[in-house]
């Protein structure tokens, strides 16, 4: 209720305050909220508004803060093009077959060829005189009908669908290393305090998610070939049903990445109240 001042005539608003059970403006002389029911004289009153003093003015900025903090992405990465390698090795040899049916010559090779070989006698027996009427009268057609070779039309179409191979061959193995390569950049990976995100898919977009308190175990693997080049790859054991075993794959600084996620699953674990039986 306002009062009016004697002496200037003036109106003083009463004082207020905050209910330190339900947050409700009260009068600063109340015993009891009239919102809540609380008596505003007890020991648990005097705590609470102790603690609001010491507080800053917004009594949710702490959580709010704390749950910032969770969203902030702790890591971001992609996976490195060295995750390719054993499907270009398996490409480049592709490729050199490819090179191959377009360079070499294959229709002039002798297995294309047809040659009627006399079978030897399996014992030197006399040799009978062939009749007058099978000898040939001219030793140069005998020699040209024994051998049969490939016409010149049947070379030019060999040849055109041999290159035609190579080339398809290769056109081929190039367009699945290059849809491997947009797929595997396409994959993008965040680490925040709560959870795994990652994305994937070229025209297929997908987001999936991995709480961290889901992780069970953890472990680093890194070849000499890793080593030199500097990434490696972080394999997760985990409760979820999705991917009970998901995987970075080829990630650069994978040691920060493996000591994050360790630190992450442990925090995670405490603050949900995790325990993981083995």
């Amino acid at each position: 209720m306002e009062t009016i001042s004697s002496a200037t005539g003036t109106f003083n608003p009463p004082q207020t305050k905050q209910c330190p059970f339900c947050d409700e403006t009260i009068q600063a002389r109340a015993i009891k909220c009239r919102f809540c029911g609380e008596f505003l004289n007890t020991n648990k009153a005097k705590a609470l508004e102790a603690g609001s003093t010491c507080s800053s003015a917004t009594p949710n900025s702490a959580p709010a803060k704390d749950k910032e903090k969770n969203e902030n992405v702790l890591f971001s990465a992609r996976p490195s093009l060295w995750a390719m390698a054993a499907a270009a090795i398996k490409g480049s040899i592709f490729l050199a077959l490819a090179g191959f049916l377009m360079v070499y010559p294959l229709e002039e090779l002798s297995i294309f060829q047809k040659t009627e070989n006399p079978t030897l006698p399996a014992y030197d027996a006399p040799a009978e005189p062939a009749p007058e009427s099978e000898v040939a009268e001219n030793p140069a057609e005998v020699e040209e009908t024994s051998r049969f070779t490939l016409s010149e039309e049947q070379v030019l179409l060999f040849r055109k669908y041999r290159i035609v191979a190579g080339l398809g061959l290769a056109i081929l193995v190039m367009l699945i290393l290059l849809i491997k390569m947009v797929k595997l950049k396409m994959t993008r990976y965040e680490v925040s305090a709560e959870r795994i995100e990652y994305s994937r898919g070229i025209l297929d977009r997908r987001v999936d998610n991995l709480d961290m308190f889901r992780v069970l175990d953890l472990k680093l693997r890194r070849s000499l070939l890793d080593c030199i080049v500097g990434v490696g790859t972080v394999g997760l054991i985990t409760t979820d049903k999705t991917d009970p075993q998901f995987t970075f794959e080829k990630i650069r600084n994978s040691r920060r990445l493996y000591d994050i996620i360790k630190n992450a699953s442990l925090d995670a674990d405490r603050r949900n109240g995790v325990v993981h039986l083995e």
